[in-house]
């Protein structure tokens, strides 16, 4: 189940990847790195943020052990739906009535001209985050029942969206583009939302949903209201969610609230600081998205199960094997980043608008962030056993300091290395993050980990063949002249 369910993930976020890999390569052909594609990315960041958030961490690591563990299922996902959904909606109308100072907190940095052309673009990509937590929340229901092709390949429906608009806008040279490409987002949230309804109609979640409206109504219309035991059961499993929740927030999203503060910053660099962060991100995410993320959701629902049913041993083995798989798999991708990392973004994106020094600012950025890749990667498996143990008050603690030291060490790189400075910051933050984790999961239980001799030694054979191959392309490189 667990390698189906891998795999799963795995075709589904390669095939979303292969798409955003696309939508990329038109964004920076068609609005290069300048002031449109800055404000494009300003807007769309904290969205994205949170779809990050919603999606791949704080809200599933949440929901999960506390639908697993709720008595009246039905009426819990009700509310937390119906709570979360209000809430967004009275968010996006406030961002929608003060985009002004919205826009100013998302990028400071920016001139009084540039906030006025961003603050109507902020607003319109700002409802995206409603729509969002609904595809998030079914498919939180959906992964209960083991279903995760839905999660999966949602993503690839916004970014085939956001594709169309941008073949809208390849000969409009102003802020029309821009609009155009918001527009597209909302329609790729609606085609998120949509590809659920068939699974959750064959999977009988209609029903839980009616009998969760009427597990309400009853409790509610009893003597007592809310004071019945049936209700108080309700309130218990919910407010036990949301004490989970909130820190969950900050807990397992580190790298990409990293990545957020790394946007507001660099406002405060020249112009193309934003996009040259957004481009190196977005490389740095797939082989993060593609094996930690994908292996991390799979592994989820699982090991709550099991510490729920105190198999722990069979939980550290999970994590043991997961740990291996993640180990050689992310180190072979960071020595191939950093010694390719200017080549790969020569090959993704130069052309038309996107040019050569565009090229070399994003390939330092990138091999920045993949010094990141091994900690922030592998911080993922750990922070499941904090997460199945409800431990995420901790996980939050954990995730605030290193943000803290992130920013820390940002101020001080942002001057003398600019975008890929800011980069650096956020992979020291990660090892932090990384130590930290490792600490609360405890040495007794990561040591016994490591005994794998067979797994060193592979691990020392693939290292030299790799940094080999890489060192006889690169010569073969310099003989062509293909970056000269």
């Amino acid at each position: 189940m667990i390698r189906k369910a891998f795999l799963t993930n795995s075709i589904g976020t390669l095939c979303s990847r292969v798409f955003g890999l696309v939508r990329d390569l038109c964004m920076a052909s068609f609005l290069g790195a300048g002031i449109l594609s800055d404000i494009f990315f300003v807007a769309f960041k904290f969205p994205n943020l949170c779809r990050r958030i919603f999606a791949e961490g704080a809200f599933v690591q949440s929901f999960l052990p506390n639908f697993i563990q709720a008595r009246k299922k039905g009426a819990f996902s009700v509310l937390v739906f119906g709570i979360f959904f209000s809430i967004i909606l009275f968010l996006s109308l406030f961002v929608w009535q003060f985009s002004g100072l919205v826009t100013k907190a998302l990028a400071n940095g920016f001139s009084q001209e540039n906030i006025e052309l961003a603050k109507p673009i902020v607003a319109i990509n700002f409802w995206y985050l409603e729509l969002i937590f609904v595809a998030t929340f079914l498919s939180s229901l959906l992964q209960y029942k083991n279903c995760f092709w839905v999660s999966a390949y949602n993503t690839a429906l916004l970014n085939v969206c956001m594709i169309i608009a941008l073949f809208f806008v390849r000969d409009i040279e102003d802020m029309r583009a821009v609009y155009i490409l918001s527009y597209g987002v909302l329609c790729g949230g609606v085609a998120q939302i949509a590809l659920h309804f068939y699974p959750l109609f064959r999977l009988g979640y209609c029903r839980l949903f009616g009998v969760g409206v009427v597990e309400i109504w009853r409790a509610l219309s009893q003597r007592g209201g809310t004071k019945t035991p049936r209700f108080r059961q309700i309130l218990k499993d919910l407010r036990a969610f949301f004490s989970r929740f909130l820190p969950a927030v900050l807990g397992s999203s580190t790298a990409q609230i990293a990545s957020f503060l790394d946007t507001v910053i660099a406002s405060y660099l020249s112009a193309g600081a934003i996009s040259y962060l957004y481009y190196a991100n977005r490389i740095f995410q797939l082989p993060l998205a593609l094996f930690a993320i994908a292996i991390s959701t799979a592994l989820f629902p699982t090991i709550a199960k099991a510490v729920k049913n105190t198999q722990h041993t069979q939980a550290l083995a999970l994590m043991k094997n997961a740990f291996w798989f993640l180990l050689l798999v992310l180190w072979v991708c960071v020595i191939g980043g950093v010694m390719l990392r200017d080549e790969i973004t020569w090959l993704l994106f130069e052309r038309n608008k996107f040019v050569r020094e565009d090229t070399l600012a994003v390939g330092m950025a990138f091999g920045m962030y993949m010094l990141g890749l091994l900690p922030y990667g592998l911080a993922r498996i750990f922070s499941l056993w904090l997460y199945a143990h409800n431990l995420q008050g901790k996980a939050a603690k954990i995730s605030a300091l290193s943000l803290l030291c992130g920013v820390g060490f940002s101020l001080m790189l942002m001057h003398p290395l600019g975008a890929s400075g800011l980069a650096l910051a956020s992979s020291l933050g990660g090892v932090l993050y990384f130590a930290l984790t490792l600490r609360i999961f405890g040495l007794k239980n990561f040591i016994p980990m490591l005994k794998n001799a067979k797994g060193w030694i592979l691990l020392a054979i693939i290292t030299g063949l790799e940094i080999l191959i890489l060192y006889i392309f690169k010569l073969y490189e310099h003989y062509l002249g293909i970056l000269t």
